[in-house]
């Protein structure tokens, strides 16, 4: 198990983005040292060491994998891009971690877990701007009692009010400039930086 946060940025670096990136869905990996510094964080809460963590929309695995090297008990994400999906299980045996990786639908998604840290599409492209944050939170919220969330930090006015509408409470935020890389044709420029938010959220009533 990794013991410290440089060691896991390290061992993130290498994760590749998504095979063939999808603008609906909003495919960017997670830069290796914001995924490290989040599930770090995470692990410091007591949400990851010994526990099941899930990750929704893992794409191609970081934070799935970066909860694993820190010790979480069992690990599963779940995507629809196969091919994503197949890159996270080639990574997890790369690393050496005990990690499942499901090509299927979030909303179909129903095992339970203690802790969700996700990155959802957030709507920098302004697609499911607040769709999305809504189906990813709920979901969520059902599977596990505690979730960290990425989100634009604009839109943290709104959810605020969606997180205590799902009977939820957040009791951390994380802030972070996110890097945009240029992977899609209309980019203008090589990379442009978004202002995110990430929320830790307890579940005000949970039942298993």
């Amino acid at each position: 198990m990794i013991t410290k946060k440089r060691h896991l940025e390290m061992a993130l670096q290498d994760i590749p983005g998504h095979p063939n990136p999808d603008l609906d869905r909003e495919q960017y990996l997670t830069p290796a040292d914001i995924a490290a510094d989040l599930v770090w964080n995470a692990t410091a809460q007591g949400d990851v060491s010994g526990l099941k963590v899930a990750d929704l929309g893992c794409g191609t695995g970081i934070l799935a994998l970066a909860a694993a090297l820190l010790g979480a008990d069992e690990v599963v994400g779940v995507d629809m891009d196969e091919e994503a999906i197949q890159v996270a299980l080639e990574q997890a045996e790369r690393l050496q971690v005990p990690a499942r990786f499901l090509a299927m639908d979030v909303a179909d998604f129903t095992e339970k877990a203690d802790t969700v840290i996700m990155n959802p599409p957030f709507g920098a492209q302004k697609a499911h701007r607040r769709e999305g944050d809504r189906l990813f939170l709920e979901k969520a919220l059902k599977v596990a009692p505690v979730v960290y969330s990425f989100h634009l930090k604009k839109t943290e006015k709104f959810l605020e009010k969606l997180v205590k509408a799902l009977e939820g409470t957040i009791t951390h935020r994380f802030y972070y400039s996110f890097p945009l890389p240029k992977i899609y044709h209309f980019h203008q420029e090589e990379k442009r930086e978004v202002e995110v938010v990430v929320l830790r959220v307890e579940k005000s009533v949970y039942s298993s």
